[in-house]
Order: C-alpha cells, then structure tokens, then sequence
C-alpha cells in the first residue's frame, strides 16, 4: 500500500503533464503518482512516462470511467485528485493531504471559489452553474462545501473504497460531495489559487455536470 497516491486523469495532456508530475514529485516526494491516460491522441504517455509517473490506460471515454479504475486498482493511505492541465496548485497538496493522515479528515475539498475562479475561469456559466449545485447542496445537506464541482481533492482509504462511481463523466465531483455528505463523513476545505487552462485547450473531454 502506497503511503499517498497522486491520481491524475488525462486526455491529450502533452503541454502541461510533465509540470504537473514534476511539480507533485517536488510537493510530495514520498507519494506515488499515477497518470491514467483515456485516449490521448498525442505524447501524453509518452511524457509522463519519461517524468517519472506510472503510467496505466482507461478505454472507455469519460473521467468518471478513469476515476472509478484508479479508486479500485490503487491502494493508499491517502490520495490525491488533480487534472493533467496545471490548473491546480501542487503547493496546497501538503495541506490537503495533511488533513487526512493528521485530521481524519475522509474528503478535502481544494476550494477555488474563494480566491481566484472567477477571474481566472474564462468559460461564460461555469461559475454560475457552481455557485448553483453548491447552494443547493448546501441547502439540502445543510452543510459547508465551498466548491462542488473542483477537480483538486484529497481522500482517505474509507472514502475510495466506499464510493460507488456512477457517473461517466465531469458530473463525478457532484457524485463525490453527496456522497461524503450523505454517508456523514468528515468533509474539510482548503482554499487553493485556481489557474485557466491553456487557450490551447478549453474543449477537453467530453462531459455535462447532469441533473440534480
């Protein structure tokens, strides 16, 4: 068992996937990270095997698809969610990652809605569609979450190993917050500086957030 595993879905990542490693290698130099590729159709694999990840493939389309892979094949104390496209911090993984092996903590939640989202996103609706499903959440949970749909998060064991997958796509992190919600487990949130992606590439995969 791994003492922290960096989980890092990607699809036609070649022009940020080696930072991304190299910079969780320099943050967290005792995890292991794991690059799943979903297809790329560039050097993606080929990169990141070369900055020192481990590299394993997921066939079928969709990040839900990879994340429920990755959650069933590696076994770690704690984990480590973060996209291949350098729009998250690797400097708040210490935090993170210090609220589940020191605070129990079984969900970390890097919150970009508290600092830089809305003027860094460039995608018209993202934002509102967030601040929406999270007032929502919130109102029927009666809870805390600052972020529902951030790709940056950290896991306990409990949490990868109870979570059930349903979703294909980018509608998993909703999936992910009601579930931690509705199971009762010990959610934190740690605010994190959001970067846009590359103008290279605001279409990515395929998804929808889907309907509550």
């Amino acid at each position: 068992m791994d003492k922290i595993a960096v989980l890092i879905p990607c699809y036609n990542e070649e022009k940020t996937i080696k930072k991304v490693i190299e910079d969780f290698k320099r943050e967290l130099p005792e995890a292991t990270i794991y690059v799943y590729d979903n297809n790329s159709k560039d050097k993606t694999v080929e990169i990141a095997k070369e900055a020192g990840a481990i590299v394993k493939f997921e066939t079928r389309q969709g990040k839900g698809n990879v994340i429920r892979t990755m959650f069933r094949e590696i076994d770690a104390r704690a984990y480590i969610m973060v996209d291949g496209d350098d729009t998250y911090p690797a400097e708040n993984a210490r935090e993170m990652i210090d609220c589940v092996l020191q605070e129990n903590a079984d969900m970390v939640i890097g919150d970009r809605l508290s600092s830089t989202y809305f003027t860094e996103n460039k995608r018209r609706f993202h934002g509102f569609g967030n601040v929406l499903t999270r007032v929502l959440i919130n109102t029927i949970y009666k809870s805390d979450i600052r972020d529902v749909m951030t790709g940056y998060r950290a896991f306990s064991y409990k949490f990868v190993k109870t979570f059930p997958v349903m979703s294909k796509g980018f509608e998993l992190e909703n999936e992910m917050t009601i579930h931690a919600l509705d199971k009762n487990m010990k959610i934190k949130n740690v605010i994190i500086e959001y970067r846009d992606r590359p103008e290279r590439e605001r279409i990515k995969i395929k998804y929808d957030f889907g309907w509550f």
